[in-house]
């Protein structure tokens, strides 16, 4: 098959496009994900703000201030999780994150219309329950990282031990 002149053109036309987008979106995949240092970006934040009152449905404490008090610290606490991991899995997260705080991604995969923050928790929870019955094991597993990350957050937290029952870990003699 010879290529015409028009398919010739089109792919040119195509391929700038394609480099212009990557160029133009490199700034904000980088600030979406994981910092050099293993911390959250503002906008791996911003998704995780969104989904902990979802995976913590009911353990959450009732009063507003409250709430977003222990949401803010859940959220510090699977950042303190995630430094600790090994890069791969850092990396992996990071992916996870540019995804979820990009908006057509955001759109196509979260089925979230606006950002995060705008994001409801029945929004929220909808998204986490798609994940965890997708047919995809690659969804079931992101589903499970952000599941585990926040529990071990949650948990993480001695303020939350007495709710549970825990009385904390056993001191040495």
């Amino acid at each position: 098959m010879n290529p015409s002149r028009r398919y010739f053109l089109f792919l040119a036309v195509t391929g700038a496009v394609a480099l212009g987008a990557t160029r133009w979106l490199q700034p904000t995949l980088t600030a979406a994900g994981i910092e050099e240092s293993g911390r959250l970006s503002p906008a791996a934040a911003d998704v995780m703000r969104a989904l902990v009152p979802a995976f913590l449905d009911g353990a959450l404490p009732a009063a507003s201030q409250e709430r977003a008090a222990a949401v803010e610290q859940t959220v510090a606490g699977v950042a303190t999780a995630i430094a600790g991991l090994p890069p791969a899995a850092r990396d992996e997260l990071a992916t996870l994150f540019v995804l979820l705080a990009l908006p057509p991604m955001r759109f196509l995969f979260a089925g979230i219309d606006g950002t995060w923050g705008d994001a409801s928790p029945t929004q929220a929870a909808a998204f986490l329950a798609r994940l965890q019955r997708s047919r995809w094991a690659l969804k079931r597993a992101a589903y499970d990282a952000l599941h585990q990350l926040t529990m071990a957050a949650w948990y993480a937290d001695s303020r939350t031990w007495e709710a549970i029952g825990y009385p904390g870990p056993p001191t040495l003699p």
